[in-house]
């Protein structure tokens, strides 16, 4: 990315070329990991471990370069002569701080645990279908053991698991998300336990038995509609859905269905596409460079939740989306009104599984994960503990006991596929910023709702292009939510709108708040 300025200095002009090496190879490495999840023959994992490391290892010696915190130094006069926004400032500015962090972590641990992550992958793939939490025990606990290991190259943190929150959500730290969390979390129990409390409506409609292929295809058509671009991405299936990118025009979703209910598939793919049409709406300049990726793991989610619930679950978007739906499903939904099926895809009721979790409680799923991350790091819980703890947690929380670990701690793939630490608190992070987010695209454009209730999404698309994803990684979580909002991340405008939905359609039979 050199700057287009004729004074700009040579040494711009080599970091780019050096830092774009270090994409190149991240981005191959993400190729192998998209593969891993989605088409690796069973006996391929070995291999491919192998194959994970050496690109981790390469990169992160290219990265690490005693080159590159030359230039780094050479170029911090000239980056500080320009506007905090300029995207040369922002490389050295962005650059600068992994440098400083890569450059604690010995390549030969990344590589390893690199390939350790890969290991656990395969063996969670196995464990988790055959209920086996005492197999994958021990590679949980290597993986607990090796996350300390890489806290403990930054002994400057406050927490073990700040390095792992940085990574995530820069800017922040666990002190700041454990503030955050607490003031939601004062507001949402109460809410939670007087909507629950409530008849529940009636989502039958919904588990009536859905034909996959059809279910693929109004899903496709939904993401084509919502401004995913099927030219610069495509869909595959994989075991729990992800989105990854290669370059801003490879942008790759994965869903997962269910023939006994509509909703995994449908709101999987509405979520998957949230996160790829960020990653497509990046500024083309960045691209190819340590800029061209969303601000943090809590701004990629405010995406993906943005589309799935705040535009997926609303009325509007099945004023459109519905008799489309029930074209392609008549004998599943002839007999269903839209208020019914409206009211059904809103049920709240407390599940076992986060992915499917309706959207009140599902916070309460991510602050039990983020609590159970900073115990295993500090200590405090051992990985033996973990499956009678979460039942603990759930009955506490959710008045529910998961029947086993297979819908219990082994459900999600994140400290399977990675590092304990820094993996769930962007969701909540990601709710709370969707919502703000939103607030502030339909005063800038009243028109968004009327819009949404014609299938016409291009207009909040494009407000997001222009006031979030083209900013890519320039800036860290606090200043990308004051760029784009106006104001500093705020859960009011997420808790007002969880009251006036949910006791709206909790209301006595109509959409009436309650008092």
């Amino acid at each position: 990315m050199p700057d287009a300025r004729h004074d700009a200095p040579p040494e711009l002009d080599e970091l780019t070329r050096r830092l774009a090496t270090v994409h190149d190879l991240r981005a191959a490495s993400a190729v192998l990991g998209w593969d891993q999840m989605t088409y690796l023959p069973p006996k391929g994992g070995a291999a491919r471990g192998r194959h994970l490391a050496t690109l981790s290892r390469l990169a992160h010696e290219q990265f690490t370069d005693d080159r590159v915190g030359a230039l780094l130094d050479a170029l911090r006069p000239y980056a500080s002569s320009l506007p905090a926004d300029h995207p040369a400032t922002a490389l050295v500015r962005v650059a600068r701080h992994d440098w400083e962090k890569a450059v604690r972590v010995p390549g030969a641990f990344m590589a390893a645990f690199t390939e350790h992550c890969s290991a656990s992958y395969q063996a969670w793939a196995t464990a988790r279908p055959a209920n086996d939490f005492a197999g994958i025990a021990p590679v949980l606990e290597r993986t607990v053991e090796m996350s300390r290991e890489y806290a403990a190259f930054f002994p400057a943190t406050a927490h073990v698991a700040d390095a792992f929150v940085d990574e995530a959500e820069p800017g922040l730290d666990v002190a700041a998300v454990q503030a955050l969390f607490a003031s939601l979390r004062a507001r949402l129990v109460p809410l939670v336990r007087e909507v629950v409390a409530r008849p529940r409506p009636d989502d039958s409609c919904l588990t009536r038995g859905y034909p996959e292929d059809a279910q693929w295809r109004f899903g496709e058509m939904v993401a084509r509609r919502l401004g995913y671009d099927f030219d610069r991405g495509r869909q595959d299936r994989a075991p729990h859905p992800f989105t990854t990118s290669f370059s801003r025009d490879d942008v790759r979703i994965t869903t997962r269905l269910s023939h006994d209910d509509l909703r995994f598939g449908l709101f999987a793919t509405m979520h998957e596409a949230g996160h790829g049409m960020y990653e497509q709406g990046i500024a083309p300049g960045l691209d190819g460079t340590l800029l061209g990726s969303g601000a943090s793991s809590g701004i990629h989610e405010s995406q993906s939740r943005l589309w799935e619930n705040v535009v997926g679950r609303s009325r509007g978007f099945w004023e459109w989306g519905y008799p489309l739906l029930r074209a392609e499903f008549p004998d599943q939904l002839g007999d269903v009104t839209l208020d019914t099926f409206h009211r059904a895809v809103n049920r709240v009721e407390p599940s076992l599984i986060r992915v499917e979790a309706d959207e009140l409680t599902y916070n309460l799923h991510i602050m039990m994960r983020f609590d159970f991350e900073l115990a295993l790091l500090d200590g405090s819980m051992r990985v033996a503990d973990l499956p009678e703890a979460w039942r603990a947690r759930f009955i506490s929380d959710l008045g529910i006991a998961p029947p086993d670990d297979r819908d219990g701690c082994l459900q999600d793939v994140h400290w399977f596929a990675g590092p304990v630490g820094g993996a769930f608190q962007g969701y909540t992070i990601g709710n709370v910023f969707a919502a703000q987010a939103y607030d502030r695209a339909i005063r800038d454009l009243p028109s968004i709702p009327s819009d949404v209730a014609q299938g016409e999404f291009a207009p909040l698309l494009g407000w997001m292009h222009a006031n979030l994803h083209a900013l890519g990684r320039m800036f860290d979580v606090n200043e990308t939510v004051v760029r784009a909002t106006g104001a500093p991340l705020s859960i009011e405008p997420y808790v007002a709108y969880l009251e006036r939905k949910f006791r709206g359609l909790y209301g006595s039979g109509s959409d009436t708040p309650l008092p």
